[in-house]
């Protein structure tokens, strides 16, 4: 998102009540691009890159599609699409609008790092497509280049490194670049308008910026539009390719014939009901599109680049990463989905990012792993609290039980296992509680129940792998000081483990979502150890609490907050938001409490919670997604779709199979398995 775009949205939303002006919002509309490339089409028509993370590669920055009959152009930003949904289980969008009673059926699909927009209108309705797109090359809005191949139907827009493509099947009617808002338009109250028409002022300034428009006719009644995102390419042969490649595109039959064969999981998925209320089917394909040929994921579309309003969300925290591979590492044993490349890939990530005090950094980039912008990195610079020891805790457990479910991997793992073992024993205090750090949610400092959770689930999966010997006791060993250390952390008062230690070592007594993880630690815990009653006691009472104390319904939505006297995003709310990794954190919880305790009251508190993250609940999109947060009155905000309660979402459901648990009010009728 370059600073113009972002100053256009600040200009068009500044005043909303329920949006942050200057981000770059995908709370409606579909992504595609199941590969390095992430492409966000709005239900508005317009195509958006968000592939930086994954690529290196920027593409598209803004851009606007309509069509040309009348002698005039008709925007679909001036239209109400009719109906915009995923073809069966794949990642083709597929749109229609209706323009005065002329339905055009629009198809939209990125592969190997092309986006293909292929459009169908009865033969003779439409001229033309209208097409504007505004590439941003390196990141950049200026220093940029035009090379326009009319012959061929191409257009290149470049930089230095990066080299982005536009290309016709049906050639070009009329093709010309844009001049960018100059400093007065940016400083204009009013935004500008794209694009400008078809001429471009002085005779450079249609070759010297990245905003392009073209008329594309329709020819049988289609038009279709390549883009090509390229890295320092031989030119002819990249042109030569895209025309070949716009020819190929442009029938929807060979478009949905590639779309079907390249949904990333090899899961059967016949297994499970295509259509609107299949959740697993949506998990599995987001996760898809988050994630990187290397095995890492972003934690969502970097919808606030510019730190804005937050840290950005486009990078690979080893948290939310780790959690959501040891997930589905759980959903795949449980559900047979086939992701055994995607678990190795994962694993071999780790391996290469891990550094060497055996620990991983706060955040790196996907594509690389290379260090990113972050503010918890203390463990690289020396001693101090910016550093969150959950994070390492999180990935040790995701390969002790990676290596636990295929013992051909421990000879590879082990290695990587007893590094991070000693940085966890690095970071564990003398009272057995992890030292003082940053919390999961990155805005406080202490000693937090969280990342003894985590601990504890570390120490305790490392002990239950195939590990040597020596490994395996000292692992054990550590479990059962952290596990006795947590009665530290008990508040007699609320009858709850408390949120943190304060720096002062006064307790924080406020109840927080990610304090849920201490069942699933429990639950790892109790296949090494015996949980007495008065731990299992305790252990339902804060489970109890939390979900009671944090609950929040009103008439548009019902979830879990995310803690106690949480302010961040609230708006003109002025109260907590409902956050959808909280309340998929409170289904999965109470559905491990019920299986720990065969207490089948969190079964019903599991499927209640689960209901409101499901296709038909008030926490997910039309399109499937779980945006990060919800207002009060229901609309969307932040990171859409955020991973982590993806995972949760997908491993809750696996679960409840695992335990025939599954059906129940609100549920049946939306996961068939």
């Amino acid at each position: 998102m370059t600073l113009r775009s972002a100053l256009d949205d600040y200009k068009r939303t500044h005043g909303e009540t329920s949006v942050f002006p200057g981000e770059r919002r995908t709370l409606s509309g579909y992504f595609s691009g199941v590969e390095d490339r992430l492409v966000h089409v709005g239900r508005d028509g317009s195509l958006r890159d968000f592939s930086y993370p994954l690529s290196g590669l920027y593409g598209i920055d803004r851009s606007r599609f309509g069509v040309f009959r009348d002698d005039k152009p008709v925007w679909f930003d001036d239209c109400a699409p009719v109906d915009q949904a995923y073809a069966g289980d794949t990642a083709l969008v597929e749109t229609s609008y209706d323009l005065e009673g002329t339905t055009l059926e629009r198809f939209d699909l990125t592969t190997d790092g092309r986006h293909v927009t292929h459009v169908v209108a009865p033969e003779g309705a439409i001229d033309a497509l209208e097409v504007f797109v505004a590439f941003a090359p390196g990141g950049r809005d200026d220093r940029i280049g035009q090379l326009v191949f009319e012959d061929d139907g191409v257009v290149e827009v470049y930089h230095r490194d990066e080299h982005d493509f536009l290309a016709s099947a049906s050639g070009f009617e009329t093709v010309v670049g844009q001049l960018p808002e100059r400093l007065p338009d940016v400083l204009a109250a009013e935004p500008a308008e794209f694009p400008a028409g078809d001429e471009t002022g002085q005779y450079e300034d249609g070759r010297l910026g990245g905003y392009v428009y073209a008329r594309v006719p329709f020819e049988d009644g289609t038009a279709t539009v390549v883009s090509d995102l390229r890295e320092r390419p031989d030119r002819d042969a990249v042109v030569e390719d895209l025309v070949d490649a716009a020819e190929r595109f442009d029938d929807r039959e060979t478009v949905r014939s590639i779309a079907g064969d390249q949904f990333v999981p090899a899961a059967d998925l016949d297994q499970f009901t295509a259509g609107d209320g299949e959740s697993v089917v949506d998990d599995l394909r987001v996760l898809g599109l988050l994630s990187a040929d290397v095995g890492s994921r972003i934690a969502g579309p970097d919808f606030d680049p510019h730190y804005e309003y937050s840290g950005g969300y486009g990078y690979t925290w080893f948290r939310d990463d780790a959690e959501i591979s040891r997930f589905l590492l759980e959903s795949d044993a449980e559900l047979d989905l086939g992701l055994e490349d995607w678990h190795d890939r994962s694993g071999a990530f780790y391996e290469r990012t891990q550094r060497d005090d055996g620990s991983w950094p706060h955040r790196v980039w996907p594509d690389d792993g290379s260090l990113a912008p972050g503010w918890a990195n203390d463990r690289i610079r020396g001693d101090g609290v910016d550093y969150q020891a959950d994070q390492t805790a999180s990935v040790l457990s995701y390969l002790a039980a990676y290596a636990a479910a295929d013992e051909s991997r421990v000879e590879s793992v082990e290695p990587v296992v007893e590094r991070g073992l000693a940085s966890l024993d690095d970071t564990l205090a003398a009272d057995g509680l992890p030292i003082a750090c940053q919390n999961a949610w990155e805005n406080m400092a202490g000693r937090f129940t969280h990342t003894v959770a985590t601990f504890l689930h570390a120490y305790t999966e490392i002990a239950a792998a195939p590990f040597s010997s020596e490994i395996r006791e000292h692992a054990a060993a550590r479990a059962r000081v952290v596990f006795d250390s947590l009665d530290s952390l008990w508040v007699d008062d609320r009858e709850v483990y408390a949120l943190r230690a304060q720096m002062d070592g006064q307790l924080d007594d406020r109840l927080d979502s990610s304090t849920l993880a201490l069942v699933g630690a429990h639950r790892a815990y109790a296949e090494i150890a015996t949980l007495d009653d008065r731990r299992r006691d305790r252990l339902r009472s804060h489970l109890e609490t939390t979900l009671d104390g944090l609950s929040r319904e009103t008439d548009a939505v019902r979830g879990l907050i995310r803690f106690e006297g949480d302010e961040w995003r609230v708006g003109e709310q002025g109260r907590e938001k409902i956050w959808t990794v909280s309340t998929a954190w409170g289904a999965n919880a109470a559905a491990a409490f019920a299986t720990l305790t065969e207490d089948d009251e969190f079964y019903d508190r599991s499927r209640e919670l689960l209901s409101e993250l499901l296709p038909s609940g008030t926490l997910c999109l039309e399109s499937g997604y779980l945006p990060e947060q919800v207002f009060d009155d229901g609309t969307p905000d932040s990171a859409t779709p955020l991973g982590w309660p993806h995972a949760l979402r997908l491993a809750t459901v696996a679960h409840l199979e695992g335990v025939d648990e599954l059906e129940g009010e609100g549920i049946e009728s939306q996961i068939e398995i």
